[in-house]
């Protein structure tokens, strides 16, 4: 009796009721213009020099919100006033899909990283859809897109077919996630011909389409250099546009301050992601750059809390970055830090950049020298 007594109120102070609350926080902004006028009030930020295009498309930041925190796009607005470059709805199931892993979310505060070992929780893709079609903002929307933990690997490629067409005419582009790890099953596939097999498909649907939609592929921090190559020559072999690195990680390295939560556990299963991943995924974006040459954009995704760390992903050759743990700890404020740092970091390296390329001027005569040389003359 005194256990069901104490278990609500141990709940509230759980990572899972952390999470449901800050998610329940963000909808209801999103659904009242009063709220989103605050959040940009708050938030949003005044950043010319981050200002880009890809794909096409413009991003007034290329900071964005990673999937897993809007899971099925109700909260678009909201995170739009707030300042996100972009925003990735899902994962996305074709069916609803509950978690029923508890506790699903654990927090590694002290390694500003989180670790997740639920299944799938999303609305399923006709929910999405209807959420989507209501935002009233122009901020870039991309949808993740996975298989269901009840879809066997087998039938993967029509699992994602089925996700890709509904959402086709409302994704401004689509993340193919192939890096999922979930409680009971590693699915990060790396043998060429069946991640083609899930590919295939789509580009096919793509060309009936008078709209083009970019299709990127998310691949997991855990597979090797060799096996990043290989999903690197994918993309310059078939019409695939860019690769997002990467997903969370089954491994434990980088975990320093926080061993003592991972031991008390008591299990290994489930993804890590936030502080500790971040050199590996920067390791696997520049990998990525160098071997396809810097022709094809990159997200990057995996460690990211500051603006030194945002430029050092934009340096290792990434196009856009996307974070997720920073934004769970710190909310609007974090981004606001970052964007504010990355905006200024880029404005002065434009700057040293303009002053090394600028012709130096010629150095002006006396009017001795002047002299002297008409007298040459």
């Amino acid at each position: 009796m005194i256990k069901s007594i104490i278990q609500p109120f141990t709940y509230l102070r759980s990572p899972d009721f952390h999470l449901r609350f800050k998610r329940w926080a963000w909808r209801t902004a999103a659904g009242s213009a009063i709220l989103r006028y605050m959040v940009k009030k708050m938030y949003a930020t005044n950043t010319p020099h981050l200002e880009r295009e890809v794909f096409g498309m413009k991003f007034s930041s290329p900071i964005g919100l990673a999937a897993g925190f809007d899971r099925n796009g109700d909260m678009i607005d909201a995170l739009a006033a707030a300042g996100f470059g972009f925003v990735e709805v899902g994962s996305i199931t074709s069916r609803p899909q509950r978690n029923i892993t508890k506790p699903a979310l654990y927090e590694l505060a002290e390694d500003k990283a989180l670790l997740y070992r639920g299944q799938t929780d999303s609305a399923g893709v006709e929910q999405v859809i209807e959420n989507i079609k209501r935002r009233q903002s122009k901020i870039v929307v991309g949808c993740n897109i996975v298989k269901s933990d009840l879809t066997s690997t087998e039938d993967a490629p029509l699992e994602y077919l089925r996700l890709f067409r509904p959402l086709y005419q409302y994704a401004d582009y689509f993340t193919i996630n192939i890096g999922y790890n979930s409680t009971t099953e590693c699915y990060t596939p790396v043998d060429k011909d069946y991640v083609n097999s899930i590919l295939t498909p789509l580009f096919e649907f793509r060309r009936g389409q008078n709209q083009y939609r970019p299709i990127l592929l998310k691949i997991s921090p855990d597979i090797t250099d060799e096996q990043v190559d290989v999903m690197t020559d994918i993309m310059l072999e078939t019409p695939l546009d860019g690769i997002v690195a990467c997903g969370g990680t089954i491994g434990r390295h980088g975990i320093e301050k926080s061993t003592t939560t991972i031991h008390s556990i008591g299990r290994t299963e489930g993804a890590l992601c936030g502080k500790p991943l971040q050199n590996r995924a920067i390791e696997v974006v520049k990998r990525i750059y160098e071997r396809a040459k810097g022709t094809y954009p990159i997200i990057g995704c995996g460690g990211v809390t500051s603006p030194d760390e945002a430029k050092a992903m934009l340096d290792a050759g990434a196009t856009l970055v996307q974070i997720y743990s920073e934004f769970f700890y710190g909310g609007g404020d974090s981004l606001r830090n970052i964007q504010l740092g990355l905006n200024e970091r880029i404005r002065k390296a434009e700057l040293n950049t303009a002053s090394a390329t600028e012709p130096k001027a010629e150095p002006q005569q006396t009017a001795e020298q002047v002299e002297e040389t008409n007298n040459n003359d």
